[in-house]
């Protein structure tokens, strides 16, 4: 899609949303085409601009809005122009059509023909006649017949909420703006789905000339109708945004119906299920991560504190605040005087290994370690040499 545009004479805007500042506006473009003639002496060319220069030239006092060269070849040069407002258009192809051009340097006459441009957009007749002849479509069904809108080529920006710093379009706001033409049964914006594009191995962020974040949409009217006056209404036009200060901006949007079922029932339902096996793989490489990574803490926890043994002789319930290389706190039921080697780590949600031995090297049960809120009464750990 073409960058935005500034607008200078709003007088023609069709309101869409004004709660958006969203208005309508027609396309006044034109097809400008130069014939070139036949270069005799090697080395010698005729210079675009100046072909562009003369053109601008021909339409007196007036401006075009944009002139850019579509297509260029060795036997002709064409320009798209676009001006103000419809009534200029009119002026404009009587200045250029039919007229010649002299260039510098070349005796040869260059001739000019202007057409009003030829808008590329679907009629009646193109969905009426692709959903009788589709014979995978059923007409009874949602989104299997004429009642979706595909909009490309949307500025993010214009359909973002009132929020401060909001940037992301919302299925909230492009609801409210097209329900204008009728009750709207479902809409969805690929670019919100942050597993679409691992789905349909598309990228649905696209960038206009002008840097501006684009994106597309889907709009599903509940009736008919509704989709027959929106697509009456967009046909030929281009979409404005009237700011607070008053000043306006213009984009080409590109506008179709959908032929894909995108919003039928069983799509959707194909789209959930798909979207579910990815949040499940998602949440099992998550979970994949986290064991590796505490496995990964474990070990080096181990490896810092290998050999860090303290021997005590207690009895009954201890508890053994131990001056290892780091505090820690230990605990070990002992039934008996034994010896205790506590293998000291920090308390950090990590498990305090306690192993408690008799004097003939029979392991006690121990309970599993965690930090004491108070020293265990009438129990004092001994020191061993």
């Amino acid at each position: 899609m073409a960058a935005a545009t500034i607008v200078h004479d709003t007088s023609e805007a069709v309101e869409l949303c004004p709660a958006y500042g969203l208005y309508l506006k027609p396309i006044t473009k034109m097809t400008i085409s130069v014939a070139l003639p036949q270069l005799k002496q090697p080395g010698k060319s005729i210079s675009n601009w100046e072909v562009m220069e003369r053109l601008k030239g021909m339409v007196h006092h007036h401006q075009f809005s944009t002139l850019r060269i579509s297509k260029s070849t060795m036997d002709f040069i064409r320009f798209e122009g676009e001006v103000e407002n419809r009534s200029m258009v009119r002026a404009f192809l009587a200045c250029l059509d039919g007229k010649t051009i002299k260039l510098s340097g070349f005796s040869d006459i260059l001739k000019v023909r202007a057409a009003e441009f030829k808008i590329d957009f679907p009629t009646r007749h193109d969905w009426d006649s692709f959903f009788r002849d589709a014979k995978d479509m059923n007409e009874t069904l949602p989104g299997e017949r004429p009642d979706t809108i595909h909009l490309e080529g949307l500025p993010c920006k214009w359909f973002a909420r009132r929020e401060a710093g909001a940037e992301k379009p919302s299925e909230d706001v492009l609801v409210r703006v097209f329900e204008r033409f009728g009750e709207i049964r479902n809409v969805d914006i690929p670019m919100l789905d942050p597993y679409r594009e691992e789905m349909t191995g598309r990228n649905f962020h696209t960038f206009s000339f002008g840097g501006h974040l684009n994106f597309e949409a889907y709009v599903q009217y509940r009736e008919y109708a509704g989709f027959i006056q929106a697509m009456s209404a967009l046909r030929g036009m281009k979409l404005m945004y009237k700011g607070e200060d008053g000043k306006a901006v213009a984009c080409n949007i590109k506008v179709s119906f959908d032929s894909t079922k995108h919003l039928s029932d069983a799509s959707i339902k194909k789209r959930q299920l798909e979207r579910q096996k990815l949040q499940e793989l998602e949440r099992q490489r998550e979970e994949q991560k986290r064991r590796e990574k505490e496995a990964e803490e474990r070990q080096r926890a181990e490896e810092r504190w290998a050999g860090a043994y303290v021997p005590l002789r207690v009895c009954g319930w201890a508890s053994a605040h131990v001056c290892a290389p780091a505090r820690v706190w230990a605990s070990a039921h002992v039934c008996a005087p034994a010896r205790v080697w506590a293998s000291a780590c920090r308390w950090a949600g990590i498990r305090v290994r306690v192993l408690a031995y008799t004097a003939a090297g029979t392991p006690y049960r121990v309970r599993a370690p965690g930090p004491p809120q108070t020293q265990a009464r009438g129990v004092r750990p001994v020191w061993v040499p």
